[in-house]
């Protein structure tokens, strides 16, 4: 049987479409390696930032290297980098067979047997196919939408994979029933913006109706929702949130920064004064909820003033989970041309600092964990994740006390807590 490695760089939206590259591969008759020689290489590439660009580089070159030594059959490349270079990957690759774009996964195949490259410019409907999974049997990323109408002056989303296209809706529900009939107790939904999903296909935001629909399904224990810009958030949502029995107390929530004058010049849709409305609102309805979110330290024009109300607004918000980016300069984006660049030793320097500060946040949120008895989904024989850690991103917990499989769910009580890393001794086995 032929055989092909699938390399998948980058976020789980790029993830999902890796599974269906391999949905196509298996169709084929191919058979899925992680090492060894190989008759096809797929690389499905990231390419949000200029460090994701050169990951994308560094492994195409591997590939290629790989290939000079007979260890590689044809190199296929696919994912964002083929929607920002385009022809040009092939110019500067040319012992690459072929390059798939983002609307063009089914034609994989074709790219395998005639060496043909496929750049199909983004349609108005969502172009997800089947899928074989790749992540944990009992966990799953489910794409509700692609592409993104918003237009943040820093982002090459929108440039990279098109306007907002959410998935129908029944869709949506039948994937879902389809991955819980395979094992998987937990799905994460995702989109660029989750809060938007259905505005282009039903004239309004449809995610409330749409959790309504999953929240019933048999088989899922945790629902959760991923990447929802905060203007989407509102009572009726918490609400839903609060009184379903599997959509987990977990919201990703992206704000990068806090300061006015920085968010206008990102233009983003919320303000301070919204976005500290939103979290008082999220902890009224639902106080436990675990909040992660992500900042942009360095930003152009970011002021010292700027910088320390961020800072302070770390250490006052207490998210559970905080990512910090440096600002990276995009072309095509309008902030590349803003003025008043910040340099690359300050940016390192805030960069830092709001880590720092966030990890003081969590060493005192971790003393508040020990002693509490939480529910923890193994994802292997000894280590699992509470409501609190999504997959891949966030925290971990190790389960002492017990003989578990991924995907059982354990009641354990916290003994230790170091930053993201916590350890538990089992209770029950649930």
């Amino acid at each position: 049987m032929k055989k092909y490695q699938l390399i998948s760089l980058g976020c789980p939206k790029n993830l999902t479409d890796a599974e269906e590259l391999a949905w196509h591969l298996d169709s084929l008759g191919y058979a899925l390696s992680s090492s060894g020689n190989t008759d096809i290489a797929v690389i499905n590439t990231c390419a949000f930032l200029k460090s994701a660009v050169k990951e994308s580089e560094g492994v195409i070159e591997k590939y290629i290297a790989l290939k000079k030594r007979g260890k590689v059959g044809k190199i296929i490349i696919s994912g964002c980098l083929v929607e920002r270079e385009r022809e040009k990957l092939l110019e500067k690759y040319p012992e690459v067979d072929a390059i798939v774009g983002i609307s063009s996964l089914s034609q994989i195949i074709n790219s395998i047997k005639k060496n043909e490259s496929y750049i199909l410019p983004h349609s108005g409907r969502f172009q997800g196919g089947n899928r074989l999974r790749l992540t944990l049997p009992h966990s799953a990323y489910l794409k509700i939408a692609d592409g993104c109408d918003n237009r943040c002056s820093y982002c090459t989303i929108p440039a990279i994979r098109g306007r907002l296209r959410s998935k129908p809706e029944a869709r949506i529900v039948s994937e879902a029933a389809s991955l819980a009939r395979s094992g998987a107790v937990e799905i994460s939904l995702i989109a660029q913006d989750t809060a938007v999903y259905g505005t282009d296909l039903y004239g309004r935001p449809a995610l409330k109706n749409l959790l309504k629909k999953l929240s019933k399904m048999k088989g899922v224990k945790w629902l959760r929702l991923m990447y929802m810009y905060p203007d989407g958030i509102d009572r009726e949502l918490l609400n839903l949130i609060k009184d379903s029995d599997n959509i987990c107390h977990y919201l990703e929530m992206p704000l990068q920064h806090i300061s006015d004058p920085v968010l206008k010049r990102m233009n983003r849709r919320s303000s301070e004064k919204e976005i500290r409305k939103k979290l008082e609102l999220i902890k009224k309805y639902v106080p436990d909820m675990a909040v992660r979110t992500t900042f942009i330290a360095g930003f152009p024009g970011e002021t010292e003033k700027d910088f320390k109300k961020l800072l302070s607004f770390v250490k006052e918000a207490q998210f559970n989970n905080l990512a910090v980016f440096k600002y990276s300069r995009e072309k095509g984006t309008p902030a590349f041309d803003y003025p008043e660049q910040v340099n690359a030793n300050l940016k390192a320097e805030r960069y830092a600092g709001l880590l720092r500060a966030q990890s003081s946040v969590v060493d005192g949120m971790n003393s508040g964990l020990i002693g509490r008895e939480m529910e923890i989904l193994m994802d292997s024989p000894k280590t699992g994740r509470t409501y609190m850690d999504a997959p891949d991103i966030d925290g971990s917990v190790e389960v002492k006390g017990g003989d578990f499989k991924p995907g059982d769910f354990v009641k354990a009580r916290i003994t230790e807590a170091l930053g993201y890393r916590r350890r538990a001794e089992a209770v029950t086995a649930g």
